[in-house]
């Protein structure tokens, strides 16, 4: 097996996820074969990676699919085994190794954990093969210790495939030496001896203001301090992979183009918002429950669902469906994708409750199509190309359903020879199930010309790996990296 050092915070959204992606970089940069791994992921936010001698492709967390770019290598379904994909506040669908599983509630989950723990080491011991170094995430913390009889997630993986730990603390969001000295005290004493140190992540200002916390923090714990990470400001430029974040992804001050983009209950694949983001004349608002769509939006942007019915009707009990129709009387622009797509027609019909116990919804009625739910999963990477524009894209498509009708025959794009999508007979409003869409530069490009607001002309996907270059460079400064690589075992 390949050295390993495995990521864990004192909670949520502390910043494993670009760490890892920013070690990856670093180890990559050394000449290091580096992959990345994480047991168990809970997001909607999945990508596609391709299985060997398969047509479809097996989904993954897109926190793994970013790392994996960031190692320099092909996404794999054995970087993330488990992922979770939330549907309802107490449910999820559950992947398995890129294949759906099942569905199961909270509590029905824990007692399928020691089962999935077999599929867990099993792609463990794949992704080490060949590679000099493998980086793992956690997911959640380990001071979670309800959780830990059966965790795959933490600790239970760090202690059965024997992988040493540094603990990751957010002084961000503050009481970072409470964070730290109160897992020590509470993890069992088998987990405590996995932790080798940790990392202060996201530090504003002098980091030397912080040399009493760390006295103090090794004083409680006995771990030595593996650096001191300031904020950086080129993780924006990255996907975000956890919808915790998305109150805080808007573009900044107004700009010539507003787009509005609802934020539904079970938002999925939002980072195909963040071409849009980064252009110079766009600012992207992201509208939380309770807020109705900006009046001076231009466009409005339905993301992807993981459940297109239930967050119908929140759309519906959240106003936004008035305020769409007054968007479209004044001439604006929308854009559906995905589950987004499905909700502009006029109709979704679910008669085998894949969705639940709702089998019929009336859609929002601005495209003339109808959608049909179905059993069976589209999950691949696509080439398209633009029909209206003329332009190749690359994307990728997860969803349920087929749709269907008179709008359909102006299609959006061609994936792999195959129409897809639906455009309005004035054209201002259109649906499509690629993923994606927005990070082809010529199509981005064209696509704001045509709503009066000129493309920056940005290479996107270069933007992505100018900034995992930059997290590099930051880490390599900050962080003591030969003694992080040097305690993998």
């Amino acid at each position: 097996m390949a050295r390993a050092i495995m990521l864990q915070g004192t909670g949520s959204d502390v910043g494993k996820t670009v760490l890892v992606a920013g070690l990856c970089r670093v180890a990559r940069n050394r000449g290091m074969s580096v992959r990345p791994f994480k047991p168990q992921n809970m997001s909607n936010n999945a990508a596609v990676a391709d299985i060997p001698g398969e047509k479809a492709g097996g989904e993954i967390g897109r926190g793994q699919w970013l790392q994996a770019i960031a190692a320099g290598v092909a996404p794999s379904i054995h970087m993330n085994p488990i992922l979770l994909k939330p549907q309802s506040d107490v449910g999820s669908q559950i992947v398995v190794q890129g294949k759906v599983f099942g569905q199961a509630k909270a509590r029905d989950y824990q007692l399928l954990k020691p089962r999935l723990m077999e599929a867990v080491l099993d792609s463990w011991r794949r992704i080490g093969e060949g590679a000099d170094l493998v980086i793992v995430e956690g997911a959640g913390s380990p001071a979670e210790i309800n959780l830990r009889p059966r965790d795959i997630a933490n600790m239970g993986f760090a202690t059965a495939a024997n992988v040493p730990v540094i603990l990751v603390g957010d002084i961000d969001r503050g009481g970072v030496i409470a964070s730290l000295a109160g897992t020590h005290v509470i993890l069992a004493e088998e987990d405590r001896r996995m932790i080798v140190g940790y990392v202060i992540n996201k530090f504003r200002g002098d980091a030397s203001l912080f040399d009493d916390g760390l006295e103090a923090i090794h004083k409680f714990t006995g771990w030595r301090c593996f650096g001191v990470v300031p904020w950086l400001h080129a993780a924006a430029m990255l996907p975000s992979e956890d919808s915790v974040v998305l109150e805080r992804l808007t573009s900044g001050s107004a700009r010539p183009l507003k787009v509005a983009v609802p934020m539904l209950s079970r938002i999925a694949n939002f980072d195909d918002l963040d071409p849009l983001k980064a252009e110079p004349e766009v600012e992207v608002v992201f509208v939380t429950p309770g807020r109705s769509l900006p009046e001076d939006a231009g466009l409005v942007v339905i993301p992807g669902s993981k459940s297109t019915i239930a967050d119908l009707v929140d759309f519906r009990r959240n106003g936004w469906h008035e305020d769409l129709e007054a968007h479209r009387r004044r001439g604006g622009h929308v854009v559906g994708i995905c589950g987004g797509y499905q909700m502009l027609g006029r109709v979704v019909r679910d008669p085998d409750g894949i969705e639940g116990n709702v089998t019929e919804i009336e859609g929002l009625g601005l495209l003339d199509v109808e959608t049909a739910m179905r059993p069976e999963k589209t999950v691949r990477n696509s080439k398209a190309w633009s029909v209206s524009h003329d332009v190749p894209l690359e994307g990728y498509e997860i969803h349920l359903g087929h749709t269907a009708g008179p709008d359909c025959l102006r299609p959006v794009t061609l994936i792999d020879g195959v129409e897809d999508g639906a455009t309005s007979l004035d054209g201002r409003v259109f649906g499509t199930y690629l993923h994606g869409i927005f990070g082809a530069d010529a199509f981005r490009q064209k696509f704001l010309e045509g709503l009066g607001v000129r493309g920056g002309g940005i290479d996107y996907r270069a933007r992505v790996e100018h900034a995992l270059d930059e997290l590099a460079k930051h880490l390599e400064k900050h962080l003591d990296c030969d003694a992080i690589f040097t305690a993998a075992r």
